[in-house]
């Protein structure tokens, strides 16, 4: 009990560089949950623990950050390519990953602050400085990933993200460790800077993903890396300059259409630079087939997939941003809205009364229509079953039709309130059973199918199917009234949740 008084080293088992390599040892390798979980447990003890050099706390902060990304990374992938997660599993590995990444900021922050606030010769603090490029590009980094999965789950970034992203590349900026090189993990190729990973988070930001689902905004993100060398980040304005931030402030970025109100030295501008360019040049070698050696997506993904999201980021990376296709009108009125392929399908077969539907349906808000949709508030956000990508049927109040619609864009308010963007399918559908052409009437392999109105070209219609129902190779046919309609498969064009929708060559045989 003396020796401890006089002792220098902390009251922490972590303290010790055997015990920490013993702990780190026996973390599971084959169970990333708990793995993280109890990673994440030690980064909550050290939350409080006091007498900890700034140098040693991110030592020990740093050895449990190189033990974490693989089992990480293992359940991102199992978030994100997990078709049918319940709730329960999807809120948490939710949980898991997004606190991880929390409890880590708030230490890295705690080290920053430590090297802003120590007295002149506090030797923990200098023999951290060394250190600091991967101490503040490691804390954005976490910060980032914090925004990212807030992103999954389209809900608001907190100003104070924004804040301590601000002030972790401001400390690193004072102490010009801000453009210096440096490897982010052990084994990771080529190397970052605090200022990349500040404008990598900046970027993210400003790419419109509450109109990209799960998958798409973590491909979205990855080429987001591949891509930021090429954007201009600077301190002064320029005639190219999009965005502006004030890092010393608790807001995300903005466009330059609404300037700062004060000039500050902490002010920073950047536009996507060279980036249109580049992303160009991909997306003409992705449309022939080909994925670039070059592109690190965290997996093996098909270029029909990354082809999408590519396009989205050429679009709100130009210089103009996207401009309405269709102007809007303010309205206010309520809709019924059922989800679903399953509930759409019973809408406009006509049967949504006798299964008593109408009790389950939940009620939105109309904000403003345009040609293509709707804009609508949910005032009761009651499920997690909502996110872009959803098919959904609608039906105004005091009206007696239904609309067909998808979920195009999903923000979050708070958890109760959110705002959704909605694209209209179609005004009036017809639900069929489709059967291969080669089975006969009564045959179990019928498919469920909802008939859009003839598309732009006459003669051609959309079906939307269950999911992993199109074959360009299968002709189908069903029956309405007394007419039967041959269906000769063209192409897949869309393929989401619980649906796909097709289209096809359609042919009156009687």
């Amino acid at each position: 009990m003396i020796l401890s008084l006089f002792s220098s080293r902390p009251d922490h088992p972590l303290a010790d560089a055997k015990e920490l390599k013993r702990i780190l040892a026996e973390i599971p390798l084959d169970n990333a949950f708990k793995a993280v979980d109890e990673l994440s447990g030690w980064l909550e003890s050290l939350a409080n623990a006091e007498g900890f050099r700034a140098d040693l706390l991110f030592d020990v902060v740093r050895q449990i950050d190189d033990v974490a990304q693989a089992h990480l990374k293992k359940l991102a992938r199992d978030y994100l390519n997990s078709p049918r997660l319940s709730r329960s599993e999807e809120k948490k590995l939710w949980s898991a990953v997004s606190g991880y990444f929390e409890r880590f900021s708030l230490l890295g922050g705690r080290c920053l602050e430590q090297v802003m606030n120590a007295p002149k010769g506090d030797r923990g603090v200098d023999a951290l400085k060394p250190a600091l490029p991967l101490l503040a590009a490691r804390t954005i980094v976490a910060l980032a990933q914090m925004a990212k999965w807030v992103g999954f789950r389209y809900g608001p970034v907190n100003d104070a993200l924004w804040k301590n992203l601000g002030q972790a590349y401001l400390v690193a900026e004072s102490l010009k460790a801000a453009q210096k090189p440096v490897q982010l993990y052990p084994n990771m190729p080529g190397s970052t800077t605090v200022t990349a990973e500040y404008l990598h988070a900046l970027a993210f930001n400003a790419s419109s993903m509450d109109s990209l689902m799960p998958l798409e905004i973590e491909l979205a993100d990855r080429l987001i890396g591949h891509y930021i060398s090429g954007f201009d980040f600077s301190a002064d304005p320029k005639p190219s300059s999009v965005y502006w931030v004030d890092a010393a402030l608790a807001q995300g970025p903005k466009r330059m259409a609404k300037l700062p109100q004060v000039v500050t030295p902490t002010l920073r501008f950047f536009s996507p630079g060279s980036v249109p360019q580049a992303i160009g040049d991909t997306i003409r070698l992705v449309e022939r087939g080909d994925l670039p050696d070059s592109l690190n997506l965290g997996g093996q993904y098909l270029p029909r997939t990354v082809l999408p999201v590519l396009r989205h980021l050429a679009l709100y990376w130009a210089a103009q941003p996207p401009l309405r296709e269709h102007a809007r009108h303010d309205v206010k009125t309520r809709l019924a809205v059922l989800q679903g392929f399953e509930d759409s399908f019973m809408v406009f077969a006509g049967e949504v009364a006798r299964a008593g539907k109408e009790r389950t349906a939940e009620s939105w808000v109309v904000e403003n229509v345009s040609l293509g949709g709707f804009c609508a508030a949910i005032e009761n956000l009651r499920n997690d079953w909502l996110k872009v990508g959803t098919l959904i049927s609608m039906q105004p109040a005091g009206g007696e039709n239904w609309v067909l619609g998808i979920v195009r864009r999903f923000v979050k308010d708070d958890d109760t309130h959110a705002t959704v963007g909605i694209q209209t399918l179609a005004r009036q559908a017809l639900s069929v059973r489709l059967l291969p052409r080669a089975s006969t009437y009564g045959a179990p392999a019928d498919v469920p199918g909802i008939r859009l109105p003839e598309d732009k070209v006459p003669g051609e219609v959309r079906m939307v199917l269950p999911i992993a129902t199109f074959d360009v190779r299968e002709t189908l046919e069903y029956v309405n009234g007394e007419r039967r309609y041959l269906l000769t498969p063209i192409e897949l064009l869309e393929s989401c949740g619980d649906f796909e929708i097709a289209r096809y060559r359609e042919l009156v045989e009687g």
